[in-house]
């Protein structure tokens, strides 16, 4: 196997990887290499691999000064010393990592550590990067020497790209990364998302361990093949195939019994073993197949959950209980539903939320029936959460992303506002998730002439021929406008409130109307639902509750 087999052990290597194809990269355009990368082109040929890795690794855009080889030969001896590699410690920003040894023999497993411990010395600003070892033992495979290995890994950690990101350095930058693949799974595996829920105490804490699935549990064939896509593609290929992995996850053991009471654990152990159910070209296949969110869009999510993290102080990692929120039985009361339900729910928000816990504004058993204090209760929250009791047991509601207060906009007419983080929910009796109206793409958005409010008449509401067709030319339900320089048209009409009524939906949605004196209630139906109705027609309401989001890390 030539000059790239120093640290293999190849009696562990796949026999299919051979190098008696003698390939060649024919080009290095990028549609090409994205191409080639998803094909496998360079899979079966050990030195290809090596090679193609070598030029898109020296090709990414770094630091004026980014250590190089040279920087490793200069500074091992200092950092090593004579002492077994073994032995050394890992630096704490690892964050007591799995070090995978993959196909590598003694000596590499033993240089693994010694070149983390390198990195540490010339990265200070590292604070928490997990994935590291993965890399670094992945790259030694691929490398000369150790001084080669070291120069790739320091490049990828230098990309100094904003538009490019490989792996996350920071504690924030991990954890709202969690929180992205949190929302992502809610929206595109809400099947797996459902069954994590029901058999998980803690879903967020299960998907705190989406990079460990990938930089960790993967065997070295499906790691290296995910590594080509990535080298080429960028980091939105990591949320694709952790995705896909949970999706197959799901479909193995779906209707059977958990082999532990651990879903994380049966999640790792499924990736370890995953050999035994699907092939590196299947999970590939399902992770292109899933129509994600376009990368800018990512980026403004990610921004989003960072956000909410540092205004909440939580930028390191902290030694206490999980920074996520499981509705705590002891300080939650509702009339309407209990603990679970209120988790459930909890479950369906986006990420950056679920760190509030739920506080209580306003309930007509304490309040009354009054729509004015109702108005006068929920305004100045955004968010907020309605739940709706019928006399028939019914219960369903409605995560609203706007402030109340924004109706005024309109003036005394009844207008519709809102983002397309809405969504409304039906739990008695058949718990259920629907996504309404979603804000749509910025640039189609922007073709427009913009706007003096952010509100639109009900008489003007979005219609159904004005919204794509295809789910997958929807921006991102977690995103509200704010985000995004829309006109108004292009936000989400999902909310309405005047002095006479309460409208909750709109556009090609179904409507839920409650009236003035909060008492009585009616849908109008469409096929949004799959002819699913929210609840009857027409109902009387026995109890209405609004939520509010409480900061759990303020005084």
């Amino acid at each position: 196997m030539g000059e790239y087999s120093r640290f293999i052990d190849w009696d562990k290597m796949d026999s299919t990887i051979q190098d008696q194809d003698a390939k060649e990269l024919t080009s290095t355009e990028f549609q090409d290499l994205k191409q080639l990368a998803r094909q496998g082109y360079w899979a079966k040929n050990h030195s290809l691999r090596a090679k193609v890795y070598h030029k898109l690794i020296n090709d990414i855009p770094c630091r004026t000064v980014t250590p190089d080889a040279h920087v490793y030969r200069d500074i091992v001896v200092k950092i090593a010393g004579k002492r077994n590699s073994s032995s050394l410690p890992l630096p704490e920003f690892v964050d007591n990592s799995l070090v995978p040894t993959y196909c590598l023999n003694a000596e590499g497993i033993g240089a693994v550590r010694k070149i983390i411990s390198c990195i540490a010395s010339q990265f200070p600003d590292i604070s928490f990067c997990p994935a590291l070892p993965s890399v670094v033992a992945l790259l030694l495979h691929y490398s000369r020497d150790e001084a080669e290995c070291f120069e790739k890994v320091c490049r990828i950690l230098a990309c100094n790209d904003p538009s490019k990101h490989f792996i996350d350095q920071t504690f924030l930058a991990f954890e709202s990364s969690c929180m992205t693949f949190g929302d992502l799974v809610n929206k595109y595996c809400q099947a797996a998302h459902k069954l994590m829920v029901a058999v998980s105490k803690d879903v967020l804490e299960v998907y705190s361990d989406w990079q460990r699935w990938l930089f960790g549990e993967l065997p070295l064939v499906y790691v290296a093949r995910v590594f080509d896509v990535f080298l080429v593609e960028g980091y939105k290929v990591l949320y694709r195939v952790a995705l896909a992995l949970l999706k197959f996850f799901h479909k193995v053991r779906v209707g059977q019994t958990m082999e532990s009471d651990n879903v994380q654990q049966d999640i790792r152990a499924f990736v370890r073993d995953i050999a035994k159910s699907v092939s590196p070209e299947k999970l590939l296949e399902k992770a292109f197949a899933i129509r994600l969110f376009s990368r800018k869009e990512i980026q403004l999510l990610q921004m989003a959950n960072e956000k909410a993290l540092q205004q909440k102080g939580i930028t390191v990692k902290q030694k206490r209980q999980n920074v996520h929120l499981a509705v705590h039985a002891e300080n939650f009361k509702s009339e309407i539903v209990d603990v679970k339900k209120m988790r459930d729910i909890w479950s369906w928000i986006p990420e950056r939320f679920a760190l509030c816990q739920p506080l209580l504004l306003f309930t007509t058993s304490e309040h009354g029936c009054s729509l004015s204090r109702f108005y006068s209760h929920c305004e100045g929250h955004e968010p907020t959460l309605l739940l709706i009791k019928t006399t028939a047991q019914e219960v369903c509601g409605a995560y609203l992303s706007t402030d109340w207060n924004e109706r005024k906009r309109g003036g005394s007419k009844l207008s519709f506002f809102g983002t397309g983080e809405c969504f409304v929910f039906r739990l008695v009796p058949e718990v259920e998730r629907y996504e309404w109206v979603i804000i749509r793409h910025p640039e189609l958005a922007m073709t427009g002439p913009e706007q003096g409010n952010n509100s639109s008449h009900v008489s003007d509401p979005p219609s159904a021929t004005s919204l794509p067709s295809d789910p997958s030319d929807r921006l991102s339900p977690f995103l509200s406008a704010r985000h995004f320089n829309l006109p108004s048209k292009a936000a989400s009409m999902f909310m309405a409130g005047g002095m006479e009524c309460i409208i909750i939906g709109g556009g090609d949605g179904q409507a839920l109307y409650i009236d003035a004196d909060l008492n009585h209630g009616r849908t109008g139906h469409c096929n949004t639902f799959n002819n699913q109705p929210l609840c009857s027609e027409s109902f009387q309401i026995a109890i209405i509750e609004v939520w509010g989001f409480k900061d759990t890390m303020s005084n």
